[in-house]
C-alpha cells in the first residue's frame, strides 16, 4: 500500500514538472513572439520609380547622344515596364521631360502619361522652361493639370505624404534669368526646405531635383552653383534622406552617413534607363533597394551606345546601378 502510495506521489509529481515545462516553453514562445512583433511593428514599404531626361521630341533626327527622335518609343517602353510592376507607389519624372521649351513639345509629351497606373509627378529640368522659351512655369504646371489631376501644386516645388511616415519633397533647380546648365535653388527655396525638413524629423524623406547636388561626375558648367548652402541645410537633420537627380544622363550613387545620393541615367541618352526604388522602414533603420532598368528596345539602346564616347561616365560601375543601401535611424 506504501510502495503504491509512493508510486502514485512521484507521478503526481512529474505531471507537476511537466505542466510547468511545459507553461515555461508557452511563455518563452509568448515573449519571442512579442519582441519579433516590437520588432517589426511598423515596418512598411515604399516602391516608387523614376525616370529622368525622357527629352521628349516630335522631330525625326536624333541630335549628338541623344536618341530624341525616338523619344516617344523609349518613354512607352518604360511606362510599360512600369505598369508591369506590383505595388507603385508613385512615378517621378526629375526633369527634361521635352527637349525643346515648346507647348506643342509639351502637348505631345502628356497623353503618353495618361497610360501611368500609378500617380506621377515631375520637376522641372533646363529644357522645359530654360531662358528664351516661351514656356514658363504658370504655363507648364497649367497643361501638366489638364492631363493629370493629381497635380494640384500652386508652386514650381512642392511636398506630399504618399504614405505615413514618408516625406516627399521636390525642388525646383531651374535657372530662367539667363541661358545656362547651370542649377540654384535659392534662398527662399532654401528656407522653405529647412522648414520642411524641421516638420519630418521622425519620417524618412525623399527629395527629387533635377540639378544635382553630388555631381555624378566633374562638370562645371552643370553643377548647382549653391549646393554647398544645399549641404549645410541637410547635415542638420539626422532622419534617412534619400536625394534623387537627373541632369547628366549617368549612373551615380553616394551615401554620406544618414544622407543616400541616387543620380539617374537618362531614359534618352545610352544606357538608356530609369530606376525603380523601394524604401523599406524597420524598427532602427531603412532600407533602399534600387534598381537600374534598362529599355526593352536593344536596336535603339545600341545605336545610342555608338553615339557616346565612353559608355561608363554614363552607366556608371555596378555599384551604381544596383544595390542595397541602408541607413539606421
Amino acid at each position: 500500500m506504501t510502495k503504491h502510495y509512493k508510486k502514485r506521489n512521484v507521478v503526481k509529481k512529474e505531471a507537476v514538472t511537466t505542466k510547468i515545462k511545459n507553461w515555461s516553453i508557452s511563455i518563452f514562445l509568448a515573449v519571442l513572439m512579442l519582441f519579433g512583433l516590437q520588432c517589426y511593428s511598423g515596418t512598411s514599404s515604399l516602391k516608387f520609380a523614376q525616370v529622368s531626361d525622357v527629352h521628349f521630341y516630335t522631330g525625326q533626327n536624333n541630335t549628338t547622344y541623344k536618341m530624341i527622335a525616338e523619344s516617344s518609343k523609349l518613354l512607352d517602353d518604360a511606362i510599360e515596364q512600369i505598369n508591369s510592376t506590383p505595388g507603385i507607389s508613385f512615378v517621378m519624372f526629375t526633369g527634361d521631360q521635352i527637349d525643346k521649351p515648346f507647348e506643342k513639345e509639351l502637348r505631345a509629351f502628356l497623353p503618353h502619361t495618361e497610360k501611368i497606373n500609378a500617380p506621377w509627378y515631375f520637376t522641372f529640368g533646363n529644357h522645359d522652361t530654360m531662358f528664351g522659351g516661351y514656356l514658363n512655369p504658370k504655363v507648364y504646371m497649367h497643361l501638366v493639370n489638364n492631363y493629370n489631376k493629381n497635380y494640384k501644386f500652386e508652386k514650381s516645388y512642392y511636398s506630399f505624404m504618399p504614405q505615413k511616415g514618408c516625406k516627399v519633397i521636390v525642388l525646383d533647380t531651374i535657372i530662367r534669368d539667363r541661358l545656362t546648365s547651370n542649377g540654384r535653388i535659392g534662398e527662399e527655396q532654401l528656407k522653405w526646405l529647412d522648414k520642411e525638413l524641421e516638420n519630418s524629423k521622425k519620417d524618412t524623406v525623399l527629395i527629387f531635383m533635377h540639378v544635382p547636388v553630388i555631381e555624378p561626375y566633374n562638370s562645371p558648367n552643370h553643377r548647382l552653383v549653391d549646393a554647398d548652402k544645399m549641404e549645410e541645410i541637410l547635415s542638420k537633420y539626422k532622419n534617412p534622406i534619400g536625394v534623387f537627380q537627373g541632369h547628366y544622363h549617368g549612373a551615380k550613387i553616394t551615401q554620406k552617413n544618414n544622407i543616400l545620393y541616387v543620380s539617374c541615367p537618362a531614359l534618352v541618352s545610352y544606357p538608356n534607363a530609369f530606376r525603380m526604388v523601394t524604401v523599406t522602414n524597420y524598427r532602427n533603420k531603412v532600407v533602399f533597394n534600387i534598381e537600374n532598368k534598362e529599355t526593352n528596345l536593344k536596336n535603339i539602346q545600341k545605336l545610342a551606345k555608338l553615339l557616346v564616347f565612353g559608355t561608363t561616365i554614363y552607366t556608371g560601375e555596378e555599384k551604381d546601378q544596383n544595390g542595397t543601401f541602408t541607413i539606421k535611424k
